[in-house]
């Protein structure tokens, strides 16, 4: 059972009794959730603050500088809060209609506070995370309201008229069991509702109101998904040539936002984590090092392997001395020196045998993503075939791929100690 169900199996959120809405909403996407809760998180660690409303989270200093850059929303400061009340809002809503949050209301205003950190960090982590709970959430939701029935028929027989049934099943509900008594408004938040689910399932969803061609992908679940002109690749004759290279940059400029970010969220996870768990020491393990680990380094450069600079299995804590004398030679951070990266996958094995070996319920690393990040940094598939938990096949094929740097390594003293004990 995972840490969701077995959190979500502890409530009833049977619409039919609380009658709200709003346990989830069209800006209620997998990555505004988990941007709006690692927002929320900081909040909270930064100001000390015990409680929040929705407009501290969106006037914070970390939200505007991510939220305007990642998904192109004007400065709040600029704007009304309309806007910002339903980007901050809604996400909200649904965290507290879960119960991650607390809610309680006073003189109109509501006030909410963190009643599961662990499920409001690991949402904030990964927006894969985030759309794992969306996706127990959704179904725990319509099994408590008696509706997933009707889901499942869509889902087991998928045409036209079981589609046509689950919609239509899903409005009279809402309009019957909530204030909202629109058809429209319905229809919008049952796409937020069964296409998470269809992507899970890998089956069709909705599409414009209307049962999807294909299946449901990650990209359509996002926020910010591309349009499919943007996708051939062709200006749009309606604009001029400009314009269209005016949109170019600015996607680009988004992308490198969301990089930026995500590299960023990932380091800050990796050192709190290790502060917690290793008491700030450096995760290479070398005698005469004394200070705290304070660099996160990346095991396989960010320059060189994007697709990779966001996953926490890519970052090692170091020492300082460690960091632009060893893993960066004369301080060259375009340079990473082979030795040392040896030393350090050997270091990494060891920090993420450990975390899934723990007694602890919920892991911090993940070892399909540990096999990925080889398989990508070092150019191969060799990792793919390895079982879970593996690690001597793991270290096995490291040293291949080592060897070199195992035979004349000059960190040679390094090896034997940063080696997992398996």
């Amino acid at each position: 059972m995972s840490i969701y169900e077995e959190f979500l199996n502890l409530h009833d959120y049977d619409i039919r009794k609380w009658h709200d809405a709003r346990w989830i909403d069209q800006k209620c996407t997998y990555d505004v959730l988990s941007i709006i809760a690692d927002c929320i998180i900081e909040y909270i660690d930064n100001g000390n603050y015990s409680e929040f409303t929705v407009s501290d989270i969106w006037h914070s200093k970390y939200a505007r500088e991510n939220v305007i850059s990642i998904f192109s929303k004007p400065d709040p400061e600029l704007k009304s809060a309309n806007e910002y009340d339903k980007y901050f809002g809604q996400p909200v809503k649904l965290l507290a209609y879960s119960k991650v949050l607390n809610v309680r209301k006073e003189n109109c205003r509501y006030y909410y506070s963190i009643n599961n950190r662990e499920i409001l960090d690991k949402i904030a982590l990964r927006p894969i995370n985030a759309l794992n709970f969306l996706y127990e959430y959704i179904c725990k939701v319509l099994s408590d309201s008696g509706l997933y029935e009707s889901f499942e028929k869509f889902f087991e027989h998928q045409n036209k008229d079981t589609y046509y049934d689950v919609r239509e099943n899903f409005i009279t509900f809402t309009i019957q069991h909530t204030k909202i008594n629109g058809r429209t408004e319905c229809g919008r938040i049952f796409t937020k509702v069964i296409n998470p689910i269809a992507f899970k399932q890998k089956k069709l969803g909705t599409e414009k109101g209307r049962l999807s061609k294909n299946m449901i992908t990650l990209d359509s679940l996002q926020y910010n998904r591309s349009n499919w002109r943007d996708e051939l690749s062709g200006k749009n004759k309606s604009v001029t040539r400009l314009e269209h290279e005016s949109k170019v940059i600015d996607k680009e400029l988004q992308a490198q936002a969301l990089a930026r970010y995500t590299i960023n969220k990932a380091k800050k996870a990796v050192r709190k984590f290790n502060d917690m768990y290793f008491d700030g020491k450096s995760e290479v393990y070398q005698v005469n090092e004394a200070v705290d680990a304070t660099q996160a380094h990346h095991i396989f450069a960010q320059a060189d392997y994007p697709s990779i600079a966001d996953f926490i299995e890519n970052l090692i804590m170091l020492t300082p001395n460690q960091h632009y004398a060893m893993a960066h030679p004369q301080n060259n951070t375009q340079y990473i020196d082979r030795d040392f990266q040896y030393i350090c996958l050997l270091a990494k094995s060891t920090t993420i045998f450990k975390d899934l070996t723990s007694d602890r319920n919920e892991k911090f690393y993940d070892f399909d993503n540990y096999k990925f990040i080889l398989n990508t940094g070092l150019g191969t598939e060799e990792f793919s075939s390895i079982e879970y938990l593996d690690f001597s096949s793991i270290l096995d094929k490291i040293d291949f791929f080592y060897s070199d740097e195992i035979n004349n390594n000059k960190y040679e003293s390094l090896k034997y100690d940063n080696k997992p004990n398996i």
